[in-house]
């Protein structure tokens, strides 16, 4: 299915909706210039659960797996999930800074979640990602370019160096900014 539009606060149609209470509003006078890509899995390395949907929206079953006790009382967010089918789940409205940098920096920028948009890929640093992401998340950024001025999509890695390690080695950036050209001459 293709995706849609943003609506002035910044929902896509064609995006499940799962708010998450993880926001607040962005800074005044902010710009959104940068989409960071992440990576989730929960449990560790397992796909097709609901853990990433109950963390994101605080209704996460801590007793589903041992893991899960590792993760009471972290707030946190995105504004998008790209599943392993490319299903895409929204969060958080565009306009509303979601919590997935944390301490960040890019290009002398310090707080990313400022001035980006966040996309989780479902999976991991070291296993391959599927055909189906590659697609929606290339479909995606050109439909939020089209909205904001995005200078750069980066990965977790590179605002949060030492830090954070996603997307990870597994992922391929010059097959995502192959089909984002694609998208955005669409």
């Amino acid at each position: 299915m293709a995706l849609g539009s943003l609506d002035v606060s910044g929902i896509l149609s064609g995006a499940q909706q799962a708010p998450s209470p993880n926001f607040d509003e962005r800074p005044a006078g902010a710009t959104v210039t940068l989409l960071v890509v992440h990576n989730i899995s929960l449990p560790p390395g397992e796909f097709g659960g609901e853990g990433i949907v109950g963390l994101f929206t605080n209704t996460l079953d801590f007793g589903a797996h041992p893991y899960y006790e590792s993760l009471r009382g972290l707030k946190v967010s995105a504004h998008f999930l790209i599943r392993r089918d490319g299903a895409l789940v929204q969060f958080v409205a565009c306009s509303k800074r979601a919590w997935h940098a944390g301490e960040s920096n890019w290009r002398g920028r310090q707080r990313c979640n400022d001035f980006s948009i966040g996309v989780e890929l479902e999976g991991v640093d070291d296993r391959t990602y599927a055909a189906p992401q590659y697609e929606r998340l290339a479909e995606l950024a050109a439909v939020l370019r089209r909205r904001y001025p995005l200078i750069d999509m980066v990965g977790h890695a590179d605002i949060a160096s030492g830090r954070k390690s996603d997307p990870g080695p597994a992922f391929d950036w010059g097959h995502t900014r192959t089909l984002f050209s694609r998208f955005a001459r669409q």
